[in-house]
């Protein structure tokens, strides 16, 4: 899951970072409305924190031009001003939720979860595809009741993958929602995390599939592309 903050207070927006990256999620950061707005004119994102005191460009006219572009990405709106002028503007604009400064770390990261599911579609933490259970909150997975030991990045790879099931995603597709800003990840380095995450997954009902050239496709057994 890849998220933009766009934030010009460093300390907040450094712990926010670092507690998004902790949670699994892959961040990047800017502290100016113009760079905003750059951004997600160039970049998919599944999850925008915008504040709307920004330099350069208020937040709000990123807002607007990111909706003018038919973007439908969640964005969850940040301000120092808790006036019910700015949220019904902001949501009016739409924004997909509202939290004052100051704020718990706690309940924005819940908010944080709840925007992501609703993006995906999904009302519940828990992805289920047969056999095979993930929880999005505590970022673990298992088969039945056997827990799988994933790395952070097979992690990641199988949230993508489950939450687009039955649909091709492309290396590309996966390299923009897995990895930051300054983050290398080649598309080899993807096959072989495909592969590793392949193997983690036999002996349940659940393969990850192929189709050459054009990406990848979590399916049950029997259903859909065959196994490469």
């Amino acid at each position: 899951m890849r998220v933009l903050v766009a934030e010009d207070d460093r300390v907040l927006a450094d712990g926010l970072c670092r507690s998004l990256r902790s949670a699994g999620y892959a961040v990047d950061h800017v502290t100016a409305g113009n760079e905003a707005d750059t951004a997600l004119s160039t970049q998919d994102y599944d999850l925008v924190i915008l504040d709307l005191g920004l330099p350069r460009l208020p937040g709000i006219d990123v807002l607007k031009r990111f909706r003018a572009r038919g973007k439908s990405t969640p964005v969850l709106i940040l301000t120092a001003a808790d006036s019910v002028e700015q949220r019904v503007r902001g949501l009016d604009l739409g924004a997909d939720d509202f939290m004052a400064k100051p704020f718990a770390l706690s309940e924005l990261e819940a908010r944080i979860r709840a925007l992501v599911r609703r993006g995906m579609g999904s009302a519940s933490a828990l992805l289920k595809l047969g056999s095979l259970s993930y929880d999005q909150v505590g970022h673990k997975a298992w088969i039945d009741s056997q827990a799988l030991d994933l790395s952070a990045r097979e992690l990641g790879l199988l949230e993508i993958l489950l939450q687009r099931t039955g649909r091709l995603v492309s290396k590309e597709q996966i390299v923009e929602h897995l990895c930051g800003w300054g983050e290398e990840v080649s598309h080899n380095a993807i096959e072989v995390y495909v592969h590793r995450l392949r193997k983690k997954l036999e002996g349940g009902d659940v393969h990850v599939a192929t189709v050459r050239g054009l990406g990848y496709s979590l399916q049950r057994d029997g259903e859909g592309t065959s196994r490469p």
